[in-house]
């Protein structure tokens, strides 16, 4: 097979962006040209793709670093792979392959997951609006205490999860679990792997800079396959909000109060 000019390069990436309508990174995109061409040098590939925003801006935009999406919306370009739509209180997605999953679903499945990852010592599924405090309700609340055996001692840490299935939430994903940092010692965005390239990339630098953990996961029950992409790091909390927050909860549910903080 042929080497690419530079130019026959640019178009085959520019095909290759606009079928991505949630974006390709860098890498990705290079790896593709090669993948087809393999005859073409990955460095003339890379000097002929890397600022393709500025070559064709009508086509080509860079929403954020090392990523490339299509300037105008393509007919693929929806929620596509995930519908969302709210039955009742709860919202509810329709997957690409056609199966309905509720928020809730996950709520559980990942409770077990943080106490897999020992990112906790006790766990529960809250969710809702349960505590019906403005500032929300954690999806999932988690403790991580001392347990028998522990020869150091160390403060109650409270850990806090935000779960979202619709792709198109970030943002309002984000503005929860910010809030949660007021009272918790680690908090968690957990959101769909069906989010676009780019809304990946700003969550990620947004977790990376308030410390917040980034958990990717499958619109899929059995099993959602949740992976890290961010780690959550360690805050002192204001106590007095987190005595506010357990004393809702313990008015709420006390056995559920007594299992977390017992």
């Amino acid at each position: 097979m042929a080497k690419l000019t530079g130019k026959q390069i640019q178009e085959l990436a520019k095909s290759i962006i606009a079928s991505n309508p949630g974006g390709i990174r860098f890498a990705a995109l290079v790896e593709e040209i090669l993948r087809q061409n393999p005859e073409t040098s990955e460095n003339y590939v890379e000097a002929s793709v890397w600022n393709l925003d500025k070559e064709f801006p009508h086509e080509v935009a860079k929403p954020s670093r090392g990523l490339f999406t299509p300037t105008k919306k393509t007919e693929n370009d929806t929620v596509s792979v995930a519908s969302a739509e709210q039955v009742g209180a709860e919202q509810v997605v329709t997957t690409a392959v056609g199966v309905k999953v509720k928020e809730s679903d996950f709520y559980q499945l990942f409770a077990d997951w943080l106490k897999n990852e020992d990112e906790v010592t006790e766990v529960a599924a809250l969710g809702g609006a349960s505590l019906h405090g403005k500032w929300g309700t954690p999806d999932v609340v988690g403790t991580y205490k001392m347990q028998p055996g522990n020869v150091v001692e160390f403060p109650i840490e409270i850990v806090s999860a935000e779960i979202k299935i619709d792709p198109l939430q970030p943002v309002v994903a984000f503005g929860q679990a910010i809030a949660y940092r007021l009272f918790s010692t680690k908090t968690f965005i957990v959101m769909p792997t069906t989010l676009t390239e780019a809304d990946k990339s700003r969550l990620d630098s947004l977790c990376m800079l308030f410390g917040i953990g980034l958990v990717l996961f499958d619109l899929n029950k059995d099993p959602p396959q949740f992976s890290i992409r961010v780690r959550a790091q360690r805050f002192f909390p204001d106590m007095f909000y987190a005595n506010e927050f357990a004393d809702r909860l313990k008015q709420h549910d006390a056995k559920m109060f007594r299992e977390l903080f017992g």
